[in-house]
């Protein structure tokens, strides 16, 4: 969670960034990719780069692809995700060039090797990673196969294939047709538990950041198997969707296709619910809270059990010292307004600047205290950037 909102923050700066050319460029290297293969790729651009006819748009070209280089030299192989950097001239001094390089750890594998020189950066497939905020189960089946994967946000991995032979046409041989018929049933119900434990097994792999469950196929197999009960109570089945297929390509493209409405849906329900709790709770003057320093407080008194914060917050804790006395303070301030004068009566300098949501996080993380970060785009998030400071909590107890 802390990371994919440091990955928000720094997306959100390099989103402001623009070139005067199309000389800020962007690498996306997928895992298993070979980092030699890349860095031939960037000298063949460094030597094409040569060609440009504006002098001070081929020396940041070259600059960046440089910088890039350089980067690309600390690696021996791709991280397991991936690797996504950017360089270029963030200087808006034509005269005083600042080459800067910027680097990511993608929250999930990267599935494309990209190579891309613009006026602006290429941020697209990772904030695409990051637009869905829920993990769920998806299940393509039919009477004799099962495919079971997760899908977060854009990425999806398989977790499990199962085959079944429940509904092959064989011959019953000397048994009676009762107990045939008996056998085929058992046999079909041995097949949904597998399909019912493999879905468990994921459950528990990922605990709590599972969602909920979708379910395609063709026939009423997907509602048999629903119906038997297999899986975990506490498993939100959210859908069930006729698809043609049950493979890993074809079911799973064709399930995401049907349930993409729901799924959508889905996040912003959870954002109402989280938002309708808190205001009820304020309202009534009971277990809630919000502004940051009451947050931080009963964070540090193990009192939280929700931290709310809004995708939109702006927040920085800056060290300042007083000209005059060499008085030190620190205040946590909105937005990029700075103090420029104290009670000293003097002028301010600025010893350090952090993100003091980072910290509230970290805390929280290590309690183990559920996150949700709520959408500035709807009315709740409006209300709770603007009315509540943007960051808010439940509590377990009333002071």
């Amino acid at each position: 969670m802390k990371n994919e909102y440091d990955i928000k923050k720094e997306l959100k700066r390099l989103k402001s960034i623009r070139g005067s050319g199309t000389e800020l460029i962007s690498i996306y290297v997928p895992p298993n990719f070979q980092i030699s293969e890349e860095m031939n790729k960037l000298r063949e651009e460094h030597g094409q780069a040569g060609n440009i006819k504006s002098k001070t748009t081929k020396q940041n070209v070259q600059g960046a692809l440089d910088k890039l280089m350089q980067y690309l030299k600390l690696y021996k192989e791709v991280p397991k995700n991936g690797l996504v950097a950017f360089a270029g001239n963030i200087s808006n001094i034509q005269a005083k060039p600042d080459i800067q390089l910027f680097s990511i750890e993608p929250p999930q594998p990267l599935k494309s090797n990209i190579y891309r020189c613009d006026s602006t950066f290429l941020l697209e497939p990772l904030e695409a990673m990051l637009e869905a905020k829920d993990m769920y189960i998806l299940v393509v089946m039919d009477g004799r196969d099962a495919t079971i994967a997760v899908l977060k946000g854009t990425y999806r991995s398989v977790e499990k294939k199962i085959r079944s032979f429940a509904n092959s046409k064989t011959s019953k041989g000397g048994q009676s047709a009762a107990r045939y018929e008996r056998a085929i049933e058992e046999s079909i119900d041995d097949y949904y538990k597998m399909v019912g434990d493999a879905v468990n097994d994921v459950f528990i792999k990922y605990g709590n950041k599972i969602s909920g469950l979708v379910v395609g196929g063709p026939g009423p197999t997907k509602e048999n198997f629903l119906r038997a009960k297999h899986i975990n109570y506490q498993i939100k089945v959210v859908g069930s969707f006729d698809t043609g297929y049950t493979d890993e390509h074809n079911g799973i493209d064709e399930l995401l296709e049907k349930a993409k409405d729901v799924l959508s849906e889905q996040a912003s329900i959870k954002e109402r619910k989280t938002m309708e709790r808190f205001m009820d709770e304020v309202s009534r003057n009971g277990f809630a809270i919000s502004g940051f320093e009451k947050v931080r407080n009963e964070l540090k008194n193990d009192n939280v059990t929700r931290l709310i914060i809004s995708e939109d917050i702006s927040l920085t804790e800056v060290r300042y010292r007083c000209t005059a006395d060499g008085i030190e303070f620190t205040a946590v301030e909105q937005g990029n307004a700075r103090k420029t004068k104290h009670e000293c009566g003097a002028k301010l300098e600025v010893l350090s600047e952090k993100d003091p949501v980072d910290d509230l996080m970290e805390i929280a993380d290590k309690k183990n205290i559920e996150i949700v970060f709520i959408s500035a785009n709807s009315q709740y998030g409006n209300q709770l950037l603007l009315g509540f400071q943007g960051i808010a909590a439940m509590l377990r107890y009333r002071r």
